[in-house]
């Protein structure tokens, strides 16, 4: 099979290699798209394109938002309890265990793109090995990552948060350890799962999380009265039932050829794999970072303390939201990696179209839900009334920001399916860190428009970002990317020895 690029025609895998999964909503055998002619075509196409999407953006969406729940639980719990416990939950939530759920998952996106595009290809038998490097690498990362909380108290007073916050959330913050090492085994068995549409299992164990969770925070936290060590050990034991739940179940035989038990080749070329792998963690940090910083830059206003607080809560309720595009983004990065392995590529891009204009309309009703509860959802968060009347003037900053960061997402879930991480990241230091954070410092600060012109200025990196991406996946050649699918699985798939010096995903692109 050949796929045109130019005047050049460039050798594709031979499909008959592919071996299709009974389960996946995604058949390995089967054909690309046809040319879109007219609205009727782009209708039917749409409406295929949605049930194969929704089949795992749903479970997924699902469980983004419950595992984010348990992190967003514990800080309502601790709001009631005080809002010193509130300020030190938000803070080791939002900037120490943010930061470090940031760069892991950032390196375990890395299977996004390896095994989205093994299963495309059929070559089911490198999922585990993938999984078990993975495993490797972030496990050292969260060895390293330590250091972070053992020593966040201190941390957080030299960049200058308050004293009484900095002591109570590096304390906090020494007893989540354990939650760290669960990042570390969740992540790749997730990704690891989702490559092979295996999403509901996924969801099914963070439902139970959830539902359990809230029931402990309360028992602990409030009945029994136990504060922030209350907290700690029900956000710590939820965490590891997740983990422990999904290793069973890959242990347990149901995945097939994609786990065969532990192998010495997950020791193997892990420099070119820890290349990639930062290259998925930096692109999704610098994501991540970005909306940490308004907590940072909130500890330096006036009467800090309240600040930190509603900027907690309305990050609290971006989050959720931003677990719904999550959702949507791991949907996008299966569906795109899928095809491209498969080499689709105009399946490929309708999949990015779908996914967008279906985000789009979440996010506008998102937004719609939350401005019109603007007056009663504050409460649920803390008693304090200056806090409840910050968050109300903060929610149409919020509604607008849950509009794009549900477009956003879906394009970063294009980018890792496709394997562009590094340039991405490029793309991000750009328009957040030298755009976006420089001009919400100046209308925060220089202007004294407070907490509004820090949060209006990082919105408009946002935007910025966003438009580039669009501008970059317009100027895409899909066939090429399909070319370049093929040479990855190639490279890493295991029929040949994987090179170790793996050019970045970025000049891939």
């Amino acid at each position: 099979m050949e796929v045109s690029d130019g005047n050049q025609r460039q050798p594709l895998l031979d499909e008959s290699h592919r071996q299709p999964e009974s389960d996946a909503v995604f058949s390995a055998g089967s054909r690309d798209i046809g040319p879109i002619s007219g609205l009727g075509d782009f209708g039917r196409e749409f409406m295929v394109e949605s049930k194969k999407l929704w089949y795992l953006a749903g479970p997924a969406i699902f469980s983004f938002v419950s595992k984010y729940s348990l992190g967003a639980f514990t800080q309502i719990f601790a709001g009631h309890v005080g809002t010193i416990e509130l300020a030190a939950v938000s803070v080791e939530n939002s900037l120490i265990a943010g930061f470090s759920y940031g760069v892991m998952l950032g390196m375990g996106s890395a299977l996004e793109t390896l095994c989205g595009q093994a299963v495309g290809a059929g070559k089911m038998d490198m999922l585990g090995v993938y999984m078990q490097r993975s495993w490797v690498l972030i496990m050292g990362m969260a060895c390293a990552l330590c250091m972070l909380y053992i020593f966040a108290g201190p941390i957080l007073l030299v960049i200058g948060q308050d004293p009484e916050i900095s002591q109570a959330a590096g304390t906090f913050a020494i007893w989540m350890i354990p939650q760290l090492f669960a990042y570390a085994l969740n992540f790749p068995v997730t990704k690891f799962l989702q490559a092979q549409s295996k999403v509901m299992v996924i969801a099914v164990i963070a439902g139970v999380a959830m539902v359990l969770h809230p029931l402990l925070c309360w028992l602990l936290m409030v009945k029994l009265q136990w504060g922030l060590q209350g907290a700690a050990l029900v956000l710590n034991a939820t965490w590891w039932f997740v983990v422990a739940a999904q290793l069973a179940y890959v242990f347990s035989g149901t995945c097939g050829q994609a786990w065969s038990g532990f192998s010495l080749q997950a020791f193997h070329n892990l420099w070119g794999f820890f290349r990639l792998s930062m290259a998925s963690a930096v692109m999704l940090c610098l994501e991540t970072w970005y909306f940490m910083a308004l907590i940072l830059f909130a500890g330096y206003l006036k009467n800090a303390e309240i600040s930190v607080d509603a900027f907690s809560i309305c990050m609290n309720i971006l989050g959720w939201t931003i677990m719904v595009s999550f959702g949507m983004n791991a949907a996008t990065s299966v569906r795109i990696s899928n095809e491209l392995g498969a080499l689709h590529p105009r399946t490929a891009l309708f999949s990015l179209v779908v996914a967008t204009i279906t985000s789009i309309l979440i996010g506008l009703a998102l937004a719609l839900v939350l401005f019109i509860w603007r007056n009663e959802y504050p409460s649920l968060f803390s008693n304090d009334t200056r806090v409840q009347d910050l968050v109300k003037e903060l929610t149409p900053f919020l509604s607008f920001c849950i509009v794009i960061n549900n477009i956003q997402p879906v394009l970063s879930g294009v980018a890792i399916g496709a394997g562009w991480q590094a340039i991405v990241a490029y793309v991000n230091i750009a328009c957040y860190y030298l755009f976006g954070i420089p001009v919400g410092l100046i209308l925060g600060y220089t202007l004294d428009w407070g907490v509004k012109g820090i949060w209006l200025g990082m919105i408009s990196g946002t935007v910025v970002q966003t438009c580039v991406l669009l501008v970059i996946i317009y100027k895409t050649n899909w066939n090429k990317e399909a070319s370049l699918a093929e040479d990855r699985i190639r490279t890493w798939g295991g029929h040949q020895k994987a090179i170790a010096n793996i050019e970045d995903t970025g000049e891939d692109k």
